[in-house]
């Protein structure tokens, strides 16, 4: 089964929506948040990067930093610019970007089915970045930004949102990347108890995109569990966390693409004799590959089309056979010297939203290799996370990115 809950959100006032909704905080760098925030008070990133209202240079993990969260976050609330549903509710948060559409059920989602392995992870995390939004959760009582879930697609509940998406929505907005966000708020008993019901019988739940949100929530309940002692039902506040669970068969899943800035000492025509032994190589004018186990390269100016060879991946180890591990293990390690791509500053990465131009110009400038990558799909997302494994380091690029900001949960409220 997997567990859900409605809660009492708090959110914007409609008028203010659009000012408030941000991007995730962890898709910029300070500069950018500093940037994108100026001359906007209602901004989220007030709340989710509180380092852009203090001096420039101030180191982001100062105690004074997670201060400026918490009176961030206080701020909005005091000042009305959030307010609080009456009632504990689901959400149902729907973004179209061009002809992609895609509905989640904005809900809670339970600590101990993530430490029971009921929800499924398939990525490593940093203790650094864990620390921090472990401190922003604590600090702020709040889960700021939802987590982003999916789960096996179920056609009652498909029918269930789909119903709720006929009335009218909380919130209508178009961001600036032409993204539009739409918001409703299910209050009617029968849909929670029914939602609730049916979501008892998804046999698990799998993070898609926040796997350092997720374990920053985790991290939160269980100290507050053990700070509690005795006497610990498993249903207090602090064994929940918000996220947004879509069905496996609506997102989108693009590229996430690698740039090497040289060949490892060699000639590009030895370079081209290594490859031959793994890949079969041909012009490519369409830049981006077509199809699974093969990659476009783009070297000296011209797009090459790889093909990996039968024989040269491991077909029954689910890891193994992703399109990222077959390039690294066959390419990026034994011929360019890629040991360990988490680490290695010879490598670099770039999500499938800024197109192959953004590949070219990377080479164009000074870079000596990038190869563009068939996306990963979901299922085998899924397939990792089922046995237990983990995904090399940048495997997936989910768009469009949640807004933050639209709903907030603050822990004790």
């Amino acid at each position: 089964m997997s567990q859900i809950k409605p809660f009492r959100a708090f959110r914007p006032k409609a008028e203010l929506a659009s000012e408030v909704a941000s991007v995730p905080y962890d898709v910029i760098n300070t500069a950018e948040a500093r940037q994108l925030a100026q001359g906007k008070p209602h901004s989220f990133l007030h709340v989710g990067r509180p380092e852009i209202n203090l001096p420039v240079g101030i180191d982001e993990h100062c105690d004074e930093v997670y201060a400026a969260g918490v009176q961030a976050l206080k701020r909005f609330i005091e000042d009305g610019v959030f307010f609080q549903d009456e009632k504990a509710c689901f959400y149902i948060y729907q973004q179209c970007m061009g002809d992609h559409l895609q509905a989640g059920l904005v809900c809670l989602c339970s600590v101990r089915e993530y430490e029971s392995g009921q929800i499924k992870k398939h990525e490593y995390t940093r203790k650094d970045k864990e620390d921090d939004r472990t401190r922003h959760v604590t600090e702020q009582g709040a889960n700021a930004e939802p987590v982003f879930l999916t789960y096996s697609a179920t056609p009652y509940i498909d029918e269930l949102i789909s119903q709720a998406r006929d009335t009218k929505p909380a919130y209508d907005i178009l961001t600036d990347d032409g993204i539009k966000h739409t918001v409703w708020v299910i209050s009617d008993e029968r849909v929670i108890y029914s939602l609730t019901n049916l979501f008892g019988g998804v046999p698990a739940l799998y993070i898609a995109d926040g796997h350092h949100r997720t374990a920053a929530a985790i991290r939160y309940g269980q100290a507050r569990r053990a700070s509690e002692g005795k006497g610990v039902t498993g249903e207090e506040p602090f064994e929940y966390f918000m996220a947004v669970v879509f069905p496996h068969n609506q997102l989108k899943i693009m590229d996430y693409n690698r740039v090497v800035r040289d060949l490892n000492g060699m000639s590009k025509e030895q370079f081209f004799a290594r490859v031959e032994g793994k890949f079969d190589i041909s012009p490519n004018a369409t830049r981006a590959p077509k199809n699974p186990r093969s990659f476009g390269m783009y070297i000296d100016g011209q797009w090459h089309l790889l093909t990996a060879k039968t024989g040269s991946w491991d077909t029954d180890d689910h890891v193994k056979s992703l399109d990222v591990s077959i390039l690294q293990e066959n390419l990026l390690h034994p011929i360019l010297g890629i040991v360990d791509p988490r680490t290695d500053t010879r490598i670099d990465f770039v999500g499938g939203i800024r197109g192959m131009d953004e590949l070219e110009r990377r080479v164009n400038e000074g870079s000596a290799v990038a190869f563009a990558m068939f996306p990963t799909s979901l299922e085998e997302l899924m397939a990792v996370s089922d046995a237990g494994q983990i995904m090399p380091p940048k495997s997936t690029w989910f768009e469009p990115k949640l807004r933050s900001g639209l709903l907030v949960r603050v822990y004790e409220g």
